[in-house]
């Protein structure tokens, strides 16, 4: 009996999360771009550090405004400037600059814009608003407190906010080290002329390479390995010592030529390698040693789902990664019939739209054979169409789970 898809990717995950903890390792803050935290970022200090003005204009004690008071200026504060020992008459106002520091006793700053200096003071043409264009101390971020939460990517504006705190460099899990390999006598290298009519390019390894790269990961390309038992073996024994995650693409079918899976066996052990879906079906799960394994199938539509749906939250798992990018999935009318045979659960490739009566709606991207990669061309979307569910009408509900960032 075949796995179920929630059963197997189940699996997987416990697997990553009870047996593999994430080593870290501190890096600068310049080279944390797309890193993972691995513990929460604490705020050294308080940002701003120092109550100071918004805007160019006047700081002022509300206690000194009347609606006929023109206020003299008192003195003129420029940032950067120490107030500590201030001496601000009462009844007076101070010229303040942007980033100035603003006197503790100030209710309010008045941008210049809402004010007129004539020879006997300074008069503010609008009503001032107590605490207005002043920033105080800890509003953006508060001393101790968390900026970041522990397994969170980082973005650059929050490398950005964080160097606003002062902080030289983060603790960071490592990146995973990953290494792939194809295999097939038929496979040729992409930009290399087909050596006959039964030769194809390798374009599985080149997009394993894509996806790996934009979930930062170290990348072992093994390259690709004929149809050979032992060399087969050996490959697995070389990637296993070098990797944290081994990937291979093709060779866990069940045609005569397909030995990953058997090599595999004898070198570790296989947790499954058949489960009820489309595309997909020949996926296979295990480990060689301390490294894990997922045998992707051959054609280049089972590899990029069963990567997107399986492989993937296997790796932010293994990153320490928050799964907060949880697959957003609605229920909509499909525009179109949808061919589909009961048993497996179905990942079609879908776009969803907005109908010309203003309502959400999804059409298949067309011919969804597991070998025809267009069909993922003017996708947005997996439609998932259920194991026990058969042809379906246009007009049917169905759930559509749309593309997260991976595929962006």
């Amino acid at each position: 009996m075949l796995l179920t898809f929630e059963q197997a990717k189940k699996d997987i995950l416990e697997v990553a999360t009870n047996n593999h903890k994430p080593a870290i390792e501190k890096v600068a803050l310049f080279d944390a771009l797309d890193r993972i935290t691995a513990e929460p970022v604490i705020s050294p200090i308080n940002v701003p550090s120092f109550n100071n003005s918004a805007m160019d204009g006047y700081a002022v004690r509300l206690s000194d405004i009347n609606q006929s008071t023109l206020l003299p200026l008192a003195g003129v504060i420029y940032a950067g400037d120490d107030i500590s020992s201030l001496n601000w008459p009462k009844d007076s106002c101070l010229r303040i600059m942007t980033g100035a520091p603003v006197p503790n006793e100030a209710s309010a700053v008045v941008m210049q814009e809402d004010a007129e200096q004539t020879e006997s003071g300074i008069k503010f043409l609008k009503e001032i608003k107590p605490a207005s264009n002043i920033r105080y101390i800890g509003e953006d971020a508060k001393q101790g407190a968390v900026i970041v939460e522990k397994g969170t990517r980082l973005t650059i504006p929050t490398l950005s906010s964080l160097a606003t705190l002062g902080i030289a460099e983060l603790t960071v899990y490592r990146r995973l080290k990953v290494a792939i390999f194809s295999t097939g006598n038929e496979l040729t290298e992409i930009g290399t002329p087909l050596a006959n009519n039964s030769a194809i390019y390798d374009s599985n390894r080149f997009t394993l390479k894509l996806l790996l790269n934009k979930l930062n990961c170290e990348i072992i390309d093994l390259g690709i390995i004929v149809d050979n038992p032992s060399k087969i073996k050996q490959t697995l024994k070389t990637a296993s010592k070098q990797a944290d995650l081994v990937i291979s693409s093709g060779g866990v079918s069940v045609g005569d030529a397909d030995y990953t899976k058997m090599a595999l066996e004898e070198l570790g052990k296989v947790n499954f390698w058949k489960i009820a879906i489309k595309p997909g079906k020949p996926f296979a799960f295990g480990n060689i040693g301390s490294a894990l394994f997922c045998g992707l199938p051959g054609n280049p539509v089972s590899t990029l789902v069963t990567f997107y749906q399986l492989v993937q939250p296997l790796i932010l798992a293994l990153t320490g990664q928050n799964l907060t990018e949880a697959q957003l999935s609605l229920k909509v009318k499909t525009a179109t019939n949808l061919k589909k045979s009961i048993g497996r659960l179905d990942f079609q490739r879908g776009l969803l739209q907005i109908s010309t009566n203003g309502e959400l709606e999804v059409v298949s991207t067309g011919q969804q054979g597991s070998h025809l990669t267009q069909s993922f061309n003017h996708a947005n979307c997996f439609i998932l169409l259920e194991k026990d569910r058969g042809n379906v009408t246009k007009g049917e509900l169905v759930t559509v789970e749309l593309f997260n960032t991976l595929l962006k």
